[in-house]
């Protein structure tokens, strides 16, 4: 951003304190920070493993060292915070008094982490009183606070939308009258409860799933360019090899008595051999290639975790790029054959969805699938394991996909409670109850499609989905 110096125009000032508010640390820095630092509380306190404990407690160190950092350098109007004029009356208020004190929440929160940090691995527990208030903190009034401040910012950048701002105000304060409303209430206190503790979880998942979006897109930008750069190559070495054993033919017909140190050089290097072996090795190292591409390609499609607005899906790539992803899961294991894998794919439209999120939906039903298998494996060692998936038209406006499987099925009191929250049959450790929770949220909520369920005890399961071709 230019200097405030080389500016005299009063417009280009107020253009660039608009693109100051819009980056201020507290909007991105502060705000992600107090999300970041309470799932790693989360992850401390649920992790069974010493050495990611050890890790979790250096990185929430090194995580408020930096919240820490900026929360002073912004008070202090410090000149890396890029802050044109130092924060106003108003912004200092919320800062030091009611109704926010934000500079008391916050080193309150970061007080808490610290605190946290130091209790003992065997004394971590899901009530310990700091771990509450992290969570309820990063979720609520903290949240609300630096929310509160960052719009205070823009109030004061933007002075053509002072009435905007004022109305902001007012709904502010209505919020929080229907909230101390609500806290007196004991029935919507238990609500509000119930609410949060869903929050956690689905905050939980999405993490992860963010995690494992981002970490595949990262290996796909890393290795795409020098798989490009070989399959690319592979064609001139096809043609240069070619035209080398032509020569080399030639060679032999013109030549057929070489001198005694080429023929025993020939006899050496089985020439006969290497002539006949090496298209064949040319073959497999482009067999190969195009099954990294393949695998890069699916990779990159299932990294697609941007869900701010819809695009048009193919759901067999979709399908393909888990597909491919949980091939090792589909390949025998020590305690079980291979798993069949049964596409019968029909004509389909390209659907407006949010790819990511139905790549998750994919993943979980195909993963369940497999649990169930596994499980069928131990019980049964002959079952026939088998997984069919189908998609079909619906309707003139609808899709509808199949996935079922030759597992154990499900009874009529499982299939009742199978997308509650935290609701699981596994074992401890093993399930966390929120795979088919989400996968109903994401496509009856989001979606505004249905997912109905057929199962019978030792009959296998399947999960039967539709989706509107378009959102309306």
């Amino acid at each position: 951003m230019a200097a405030l110096s080389n500016y005299f125009n009063l417009e280009e000032i107020r253009t660039a304190r608009k693109v100051s508010a819009a980056v201020i640390n507290i909007s991105g820095r502060q705000r992600m920070l107090s999300q970041r630092t309470a799932f790693f509380c989360m992850r401390l306190v649920c992790s069974q493993n010493a050495e990611e404990r050890a890790k979790l407690r250096e990185n929430l160190l090194e995580a408020i060292d930096l919240m820490e950092k900026s929360h002073r350098d912004l008070i202090n109007t410090d000149s890396s915070t890029d802050l044109f004029t130092p924060p106003s009356a108003t912004v200092k208020a919320m800062y030091f008094d009611a109704p926010l004190y934000l500079d008391k929440q916050v080193r309150e929160y970061i007080d808490r982490i610290k605190a946290l940090v130091q209790v003992p691995d065997a004394e971590l527990s899901l009530e310990n009183p700091h771990l509450l208030y992290i969570v309820e903190a990063a979720d609520g009034e903290l949240l609300e606070a630096f929310d509160a401040v960052v719009t205070q910012y823009q109030q004061e950048s933007e002075i053509e939308q002072f009435e905007i701002d004022l109305k902001q105000v007012e709904l502010y304060q209505e919020n929080c009258a229907a909230t101390a409303k609500a806290e007196a209430q004991a029935a919507e206190l238990d609500r509000a409860l119930c609410e949060l503790k869903q929050t956690q979880a689905q905050l939980l998942h999405s993490e992860k799933m963010s995690s494992l979006g981002a970490l595949m897109a990262s290996i796909v930008h890393e290795i795409n360019n020098p798989v490009s750069f070989i399959y690319g190559n592979l064609i001139h070495a096809e043609i240069y090899t070619q035209d080398l054993l032509h020569l080399l033919r030639l060679y032999r017909e013109y030549c057929p008595n070489p001198c005694p140190e080429i023929q025993d050089q020939i006899k050496d290097m089985e020439l006969d051999f290497l002539v006949e072996d090496l298209p064949n090795v040319m073959s497999s190292m482009q067999i190969g290639s195009d099954r990294i591409r393949e695998i890069v390609k699916s990779m990159g499609n299932f990294s697609r975790t941007d869900n701010s607005k819809m695009t048009l899906c193919d759901l067999h790539d979709s399908i393909d790029s888990t597909v491919l992803i949980l091939r090792n899961r589909l390949n025998s294991q020590t305690n079980r054959p291979n798993i069949q894998l049964i596409k019968n794919y029909g004509k389909l439209p390209a659907v407006e969805c949010y790819a990511g999120q139905i790549n998750q939906v994919f993943m979980n039903l195909i993963s369940n699938a497999i649990d169930a298998l596994d499980e069928a494996a131990q019980n049964q060692p002959n079952a026939a394991l088998k997984i069919s998936i189908c998609t079909e038209l619906a309707g003139p406006d609808r899709v509808r996909v199949r996935i079922a499987d030759t597992g154990t099925g499900m009874t009529a009191q499982i299939k009742e409670r199978m997308f509650e929250q935290f609701f699981t049959t596994k074992e401890i450790g093993k399930g966390t109850g929120l795979g088919l929770s989400i996968v109903y949220k994401i496509l009856v909520e989001n979606h505004q499609g249905t997912l109905r369920c057929e199962s019978e005890p030792s009959q296998g399961t399947e999960f039967i989905i539709e989706l509107p071709v378009q959102q309306t």
